[in-house]
């Protein structure tokens, strides 16, 4: 593997591999004011949700690795100690990133990338109307890593009102993430979209102990078919199939069809198995697909 001390490459470098690995990341749209009520609007990938009670979302405006300067809207944020952290989704990505661009101070990034300024309601920066959910925020603290290029200044604010635009929710009020369709931040100029063929669910193991990948036959375990996500997915179940579930599936055609041609090759028999059981638990039947594999008991 290829091994990096950060103390031996450049901070370009550096952030590059960083970047590059640590992806993909959501983007926080920051809006701020100066003292005298000056808007500022910038996009930062270094940032997120940390807590929800209090809700605390955190991002950090990196000062310039050419430069070493500050960003304005660190600067502004001293001054004025309130945000509003806009999403970011497809419809606007690319005048987002035209706002990211070094303007001088003073230079208004809503009208120079073409966003709507919406009057936030608890605090003094604008919204910008074109994103899908925009969080008013109050800096708790911000906490400065360091004084060269490259170096973050955590920005920790309180969210104190939060607006979402219903075109983006479902038939229960909550977010869709395809109607939504936020974008991320990768290394170099990629970015990643949460577009409907890009996404996919995983079960959350909250409400239910699975057994373990530990307690999945060896036979099973050891396959050349199965991926360590499939068997992910297997060692999420609370109990294996009972052997008369496994006796009744059998009589499924599928499996039926497979047991007769190739009953008498053992090696033969395994592998068709556990490819039914892999298309299976790309489908989610994750108790199917056990059913599949017990069949057979080596």
């Amino acid at each position: 593997m290829l091994r990096i001390d950060p103390k031996d490459v450049s901070t370009a470098v550096l952030h590059s591999y960083l970047l590059g690995a640590v992806a993909p990341r959501p983007i926080a749209f920051a809006s701020t004011v100066d003292k005298d009520g000056n808007p500022n609007l910038a996009p930062f990938s270094f940032f997120n949700v940390f807590s929800a009670n209090p809700p605390i979302a955190v991002f950090s405006p990196a000062r310039s690795g050419r430069t070493g300067l500050s960003k304005h809207t660190f600067d502004n944020i001293k001054e004025v100690p309130e945000v509003v952290i806009n999403v970011v989704n497809y419809g606007m990505v690319q005048q987002t990133s035209l706002a990211s661009t070094e303007y001088p101070k003073g230079v208004n990034e809503f009208i120079k990338a073409g966003f709507t300024p919406l009057a936030s309601e608890m605090v003094k920066p604008f919204r910008v109307k074109e994103s899908p959910a925009q969080l008013e925020c109050k800096v708790k603290q911000v906490i400065e890593l360091g004084d060269k290029g490259g170096a973050g200044n955590l920005i920790i604010c309180e969210v104190v009102l939060m607006h979402i635009n219903e075109e983006v929710l479902d038939a229960n009020k909550q977010i869709d993430p395809a109607k939504i369709d936020l974008v991320a931040r990768l290394g170099g100029n990629w970015y990643s979209r949460t577009n409907k063929s890009a996404l996919f669910e995983v079960a959350k193991p909250i409400a239910n102990m699975g057994i373990g990948i530990d307690n999945i036959p060896l036979h099973i375990r050891n396959s050349d078919v199965l991926t360590g996500n499939n068997l992910g997915q297997l060692g999420n179940i609370e109990k294996l199939p009972g052997s008369e579930e496994v006796d009744l599936y059998k009589n499924s055609a599928a499996v039926k069809e497979v047991l007769e041609q190739h009953g008498k090759n053992a090696v033969e028999l395994k592998k068709h198995l556990h490819s039914i059981a892999k298309g299976l638990l790309e489908q989610g039947r994750v108790e199917d697909a056990w059913k599949t594999l017990l069949v057979v008991s080596s």
